[in-house]
């Protein structure tokens, strides 16, 4: 890479070990968030979240081929967007460093790189179920990627203004990949309007395969060692500390939901997987900047702060925001991101800074942390919402359900289960496989005894309460 450019020698076979391997993890997490949503989720999203997310990748992993690379981290033009010096990654050489990975291939860092902007858009997926148009969703992700991703991970990772005038912190993505998702999530959420059933529900649907979805919370959170560790870009005593952070703050989440939930009705198993990946996307931004005894603190904080933001977006705000996007890695986010200017420590990291409880107890970082995430936020809501109303005029947002037809079905003609080919499919009436299919056994339930609307515990969610009654019916 021509201004970053030092020698052959610089390659450390050991850190591009690590790097190598923390990327292949990386990737992991695309598949792994579309077995996580679509067991939390209806079956009739199935296919539709795993084309989103798999399909997504694809084309925003060409992307960054072709020029997402380049403007993020080629040279800056008044530090708000890179040049076209590595366009097509030409220029970008395998058998050199660059100045932001000074110990691995210049080709590894962008490879790297491309995981975390493949992924990105791809959390709102989670906000914006059974409404967006397939055709809308493609055109959202390539223009959201180019004009919120790209811009804010050069003002932050590449040599933007953020970056260069202001030294903002950002370790692994709580600015660039959690707070621009997050609060995308919920404008989102809000244009789009309710799922059917949003009140019957509380807006809490019943999971479809819990099963599935702990299958891809437990991909996620391994694969998360290689989101955070490996944005270390050694294999050294940075990584070490950062994973051990990562793992506190997220038992520590985890726990506090599970204790909630507990406190509230059962301990939920939707809960703690949902409080892990609240601790995990919130300990993202510090993990390399923060003791990870301080970790453990964080991880308390953020757990509490998600579950009560769910209930403020969802029950208090009414915002259908399905799988929480906003909360769990929206809030979580933005408070990571801000706690660096209080627990940050220069002596886990040379490239970071002290924050207000340690070296001289300077605000100046903290401030510096609130400023980029007000500035992140704002550009992220108000680029989301414009880009919405313009696809809406162009080719329309929502589907417009069509009679007999699933939300899978009529957008890709396919199906996540066929029931006509399970061994017992006979025994069961064709309005049974059909409140099946609509992810709720509960429904045609209701709609045999003739009830209109939730019994008297109606405050609380679904997900968290017994199905035992299911069997006994």
């Amino acid at each position: 890479m021509n201004q970053s450019i030092t020698n052959p020698s610089c390659i450390n076979t050991g850190d591009t070990t690590w790097v190598l391997v923390s990327s292949i993890s990386v990737l992991s997490m695309m598949p792994a968030l579309a077995f996580f949503e679509a067991g939390l989720l209806k079956i009739t999203n199935t296919v539709s979240l795993v084309t989103q997310i798999i399909g997504g990748a694809s084309i925003l992993s060409v992307m960054w081929h072709l020029f997402g690379f380049t403007l993020v981290f080629g040279r800056t033009w008044a530090g708000v967007i890179g040049n076209f010096d590595y366009i097509f990654m030409l220029g970008v050489p395998y058998d050199d460093c660059a100045k932001q990975a000074p110990h691995i291939p210049a080709a590894l860092y962008a490879f790297f790189q491309m995981m975390f902007a493949s992924i990105t858009p791809l959390l709102m997926t989670g906000a914006f179920v059974e409404r967006l148009k397939f055709k809308a969703f493609i055109i959202l992700i390539i223009t959201w990627e180019i004009l919120i991703y790209y811009p804010v991970a050069h003002w932050i990772w590449g040599d933007g203004w953020l970056k260069t005038i202001f030294e903002v912190q950002d370790f692994a993505g709580g600015l660039v990949v959690h707070t621009t998702s997050g609060v995308s999530a919920v404008v989102c959420a809000i244009v789009l309007g309710h799922r059917r059933n949003f009140d019957l529900y509380n807006g809490e649907f019943p999971p479809s395969n819990l099963p599935l979805a702990a299958l891809g919370g437990a991909l996620l959170w391994t694969a998360w060692f290689g989101f955070n560790g490996g944005s270390a870009l050694t294999s050294g005593s940075l990584a070490v500390s950062t994973v051990v952070a990562t793992q506190r703050a997220a038992v520590c989440s985890g726990i506090v939901w599970l204790t909630i939930s507990w406190i509230r009705n059962k301990p939920s198993a939707i809960a703690v997987l949902n409080g892990v990946i609240a601790g995990l996307a919130g300990i993202t931004p510090a993990s390399g900047f923060i003791d990870p005894q301080y970790a453990a603190l964080l991880g308390v904080i953020l757990g509490v702060a998600s579950y009560l933001s769910v209930i403020l977006f969802k029950r208090i705000l009414r915002i259908d925001d399905a799988l929480d996007v906003s909360s769990v890695h929206g809030v979580t986010g933005i408070i990571g991101s801000i706690a660096i200017g209080f627990f940050g420590q220069k002596a886990f990291n040379k490239n970071g800074a002290d924050g207000l409880f340690f070296g001289n107890n300077s605000a100046r970082q903290l401030g510096v942390q609130i400023l980029a995430v007000i500035i992140t936020a704002l550009w992220s809501a108000l680029v989301t919402f414009l880009l919405l109303n313009i696809i809406d005029r162009i080719v329309g947002l929502k589907v417009e359900p069509e009679e007999g037809l699933d939300f899978d079905e009529q957008e890709h003609g396919e199906k996540a289960y066929i029931w006509r080919h399970v061994s017992d499919a006979d025994a069961l009436t064709k309005d049974e496989i059909q409140a099946i299919i609509h992810g709720s056994i509960k429904d045609y339930i209701r709609s045999q005894e003739g009830l209109g609307s939730l019994n008297s515990s109606n405050d609380i969610p679904l997900q968290h309460r017994s199905y035992s009654t299911i069997n006994e019916k």
